[in-house]
């Protein structure tokens, strides 16, 4: 719930995403740093130890430290890892991460992650109800899981049984509120329970039969259907023969007066 009382349907990203996700940047991370360090410790540029010992702690920070917490801001709360397994970073009211949470999750991982290989990360993960690890608890922050499958829009027409009701039918006086209460009653009732789904096309189908004219006499759900049908396509012809006229005034409303210079 929201400061400004929305709702919000955020599914937390579950353990074995998460672990998949962070497996994925500790590779890219880690072998970012050892790609670095390895030719710094193996003497590859001529340095000195001093000089060395210097470079390989400021690689370390810049590949576990910066490089984490840029990614992180820039790309708002995403990964490498989290790109790949669908996932981001954000606050725990649903908000978007800023710089500072990134910054204190990876300072925070660098203890829980890299030097742990994992394991403090994983114990905190799997005590969470939401998966998180220790940075998330001090960052306030979890991670939200946002790879939805696509559904396609069901689309219903006018029953066989109302088709000839359709023809004269009056449902000019119903309120768009309730057509959308009917339209997304249509498309979520496969999924109710049978007593559910009875209930609810009644209650619903005594709220609309107010506004129709003449009411036929069939179940609540065939005649809520029709309402929604022949709503829908009822205004799609109304849009259409709106748009027909604009388009025969067009060369009215868009051209110059007779004689006026075109300049």
């Amino acid at each position: 719930m929201t400061g400004e009382a929305v709702a919000l349907d955020l599914r937390p990203a579950s353990f074995v995403i998460r672990a998949a996700g962070s497996a994925i940047d500790f590779v890219v991370y880690l072998g970012s740093y050892l790609a670095l360090a390895i030719p710094l410790a193996t003497g590859a540029f001529g340095l000195d130890d001093a000089t060395v010992q210097a470079l390989l702690v400021s690689t370390l920070v810049l590949c576990l430290v910066v490089i984490p917490t840029t990614v992180e801001t820039m790309s708002h709360g995403r990964s490498l890892g989290r790109l790949a397994l669908g996932t981001r970073i954000v606050r725990d009211d649903g908000g978007a991460a800023g710089f500072r949470h990134a910054f204190i999750r990876a300072l925070v991982g660098v203890l829980e992650i890299f030097t742990s290989f994992g394991g403090f990360a994983t114990l905190t993960a799997l005590l969470s109800p939401r998966s998180k690890r220790l940075g998330d608890y001090i960052a306030g922050t979890y991670s939200q899981y946002e790879r939805i499958s696509g559904a396609k829009a069901q689309v219903f027409g006018v029953p066989v049984e109302l088709q000839q009701w359709a023809l004269t039918a009056d449902i000019a006086r119903m309120p768009d509120r309730l057509v959308r209460r009917i339209a997304q009653f249509l498309g979520h009732a496969s999924g109710l329970t049978p007593i559910t789904r009875d209930r609810l096309s009644r209650e619903l189908a005594a709220e609309a039969s107010v506004f129709v004219s003449p009411i036929p006499q069939v179940q609540a759900e065939l005649f809520l259907a029709a309402v929604a049908s022949l709503r829908r396509d009822r205004e799609l012809t109304a849009l259409q023969l709106e748009q027909q006229g604009l388009a025969r005034l067009a060369p009215v409303l868009e051209g110059q007066p007779h004689g006026f210079p075109n300049r």
